[in-house]
């Protein structure tokens, strides 16, 4: 199990660099050639739109014909992005920078569907009840420490360097995570009695209510955090003149975004061994609530030191909340559906994260980014109560059957 999980790891880590870059940069490079605030939002939520179509489907595929395959061929098609990147700078044939950047988000998402999901049932299918949000989180853990690696290098070198070189960096890395998968990815063999079809999904969470709010607060994380709080931070730091380092506006955001991931990979580690120990819903309604501070804080404090610690906060809630709910639904998905179930996650996440930025800069223009970010801790309170009311520890449970067995 550990080698498995190890394995997994240094992969999704790599992969995650590619992810990353993207942020610093492309809302930044709008500007630069010419493309409206709209499309540059498409652009960032593409990927996502593509990867919630392919999320589910790609779950059937996993759960069929194992975890190996479709997961390397995910990690080829993240490596291969960023190099599509590079040509929308000087598109051939006249096409416009806009479409090849949207094709390439698009391809994007196609890849990480399989590399996502195939993470969530490998580990699933490798760890018990007893261990699982331990494992969990350190899988997430290491996905998302590659993110503000590609935040860092993303920020920094286009500010050094420049955008073309940006991209090479996030390429070579994918396509290094892509050479770790092939070597030491294991196989994971689906379990084919009681697997179901991917059009009886939508009847398996019906049945499900657990299932259902698992995803709405699932949505509301990544609607705020991947969605609102990464396309729009580059914005506030340019709107409240905060520089850190002597950076301009893309290298300050590039490093207040990674520290709000190295603050989410950080309670990603930290927070599995909590879950197993004191139950799923103990760590995520606190988590929720670290999340909306973070975003009230830098709504109510446009500083450096207010920025900083406010997506501390959301970065620390976020993975306080995150790993716990993935490893719930590991514990009720049936052996068969774990990919599929999977998928049914990540479309949850997958429409919060494309519908985040179509909303996000819109608002933004209308009604200034700190009214925004206050109404984001306004939703985390709602996201709280679904969580507190809808889902039920196992623990407890078992504690309520005992005590009606006395009785």
């Amino acid at each position: 199990m550990r080698t498995v999980v190890l394995s997994l790891v240094a992969g999704v880590f790599f992969g995650g660099v590619g992810g990353g870059v993207a942020f610093p940069t492309i809302p930044a490079l709008g500007s630069v050639l010419g493309i409206a605030p709209f499309l540059v939002g498409l652009i960032l939520s593409i990927n996502r739109f593509t990867r919630l179509v392919m999320s589910t489907p790609a779950g059937g595929i996993l759960d069929r014909m194992g975890t190996r395959r479709p997961m390397i061929a995910g990690f080829v098609v993240q490596g291969l992005v960023p190099f599509g990147y590079l040509v929308g700078l000087n598109p051939p044939f006249g096409a416009p920078s806009s479409a090849v950047f949207l094709a390439s988000r698009a391809a994007w998402g196609v890849g990480s569907a399989f590399v996502f999901v195939g993470a969530f049932s490998t580990v699933t299918h490798v760890t018990t009840p007893a261990n699982r949000g331990r494992w969990v989180g350190y899988m997430r853990g290491g996905q998302s420490l590659g993110f503000p690696t590609g935040l860092i290098l993303g920020g920094i070198v286009t500010e050094l360097y420049g955008y073309g070189e940006a991209f090479a960096v996030a390429g070579a890395a994918g396509l290094f995570a892509a050479v770790v998968a092939y070597r030491v990815l294991p196989d994971v063999s689906p379990e084919m009695e009681g697997t179901s079809r991917v059009r009886d999904v939508p009847a398996l969470v019906r049945a499900d209510p657990r299932i259902g709010a698992v995803g709405a607060v699932n949505f509301t994380i990544r609607f705020l955090y991947a969605g609102v709080l990464l396309s729009t931070v580059v914005l506030y730091t340019e709107a409240n003149d905060i520089s850190l380092g002597g950076l301009a506006g893309t290298g300050t955001s590039g490093v207040v975004m990674a520290v709000s991931v190295v603050a989410l990979s950080v309670s990603n580690l930290a927070v599995g061994r909590l879950s197993d120990s004191m139950g799923r819903l103990t760590t995520v309604v606190p988590g929720l609530a670290v999340f909306g501070a973070g975003f009230a804080l830098a709504a109510l404090v446009p500083t450096a030191p207010g920025v900083l610690a406010g997506v501390g906060l959301v970065g620390a809630g976020a993975g306080l909340a995150g790993p716990p709910l993935l490893a719930y639904l590991g514990d009720i998905a049936p052996g068969g559906d774990v990919g599929k179930l999977g998928g049914v996650y990540n479309v949850f996440g997958d429409l919060g994260s494309t519908l985040g930025p179509l909303v996000a800069l819109p608002l933004a223009a209308r009604i200034g980014l700190a009214a925004e970010y206050l109404a984001c801790a306004g939703l985390v309170v709602v996201a709280g109560v679904v969580a507190a009311t809808a889902l039920r520890d196992d623990t407890e449970a078992e504690a309520a059957a005992a005590a009606a067995g006395d009785d």
